[in-house]
């Protein structure tokens, strides 16, 4: 998938981390369909709590953002997750008789704790940049998985969930954050960045948060 020039530089720097992530056990067994709804709906109550703190992360992005068309595209995303994707956890999750009061008390699990603190932390020690890079795995990833489900799955047990993210407007809203960090990075470090001291940090960020993604995959197969 095209989100942009530094997205795909980061996606390249992660190696074999990358497809850890995007083509984990998990996401195969979604589009599949093998998946037990058990841990389908694990996955979804502690994917919740993320996407609260993910919404957190990226009003926090609002703050760091030194152009108002920065500011305009986070806090796009922040209604977007707000509005929109938690409202499919919501809807999901209440068909299951769980309802939100029960979704927001839901207890975290080590990993998701572990990966949402890393960004948070990443936005509030570092600069629009560094925030950015912890966001990206998150974003870009479920838009090349929503994408790549939806052309391969075999089976129609969680279309719904594939369909979100493989649908024309997530897939914008990758678009649109891949320009915005295209941007921000061309006004913060330059048409070459690659050649900045920076540029090493944040690839290495990138590739940690990509570790983390799988690692919350690994944690939505143990019940």
């Amino acid at each position: 998938m095209s989100y942009g020039s530094a997205f795909t530089a980061w996606r390249d720097a992660a190696g074999a981390d990358w497809p850890a992530y995007t083509r984990h056990a998990f996401v195969q067994r979604l589009g599949d369909g093998s998946l037990p709804r058990e841990a389908f709906l694990h996955y979804l109550k502690q994917d919740y709590v993320f996407l609260i703190h993910f919404s957190r992360a990226w009003a926090l992005a609002v703050t760091k953002a030194e152009t108002v068309e920065e500011m305009r595209l986070a806090a796009g995303t922040v209604n977007g997750l707000i509005n929109e994707e938690i409202a499919l956890h919501i809807k999901t999750c209440a068909l299951a008789g769980i309802d939100e009061a029960t979704l927001f008390t839901t207890e975290e699990r080590q990993e998701n704790l572990a990966y949402t603190r890393y960004v948070l932390d990443a936005g509030h020690s570092g600069d629009l940049l560094d925030l950015l890079a912890a966001l990206a795995p998150c974003v870009m990833g479920y838009g090349e998985i929503g994408a790549h489900l939806s052309a391969t799955k075999s089976s129609e047990t969680y279309a719904e969930w594939i369909g979100t993210y493989a649908g024309n407007e997530y897939q914008l809203l990758c678009r649109d954050v891949g320009a915005l960090i295209d941007a921000a990075v061309a006004r913060r470090i330059g048409d070459v960045p690659e050649a900045s001291p920076r540029w090493q940090s944040l690839c290495d960020r990138f590739r940690l948060a990509t570790k983390l993604e799988a690692g919350f995959w690994d944690m939505g197969l143990r019940l």
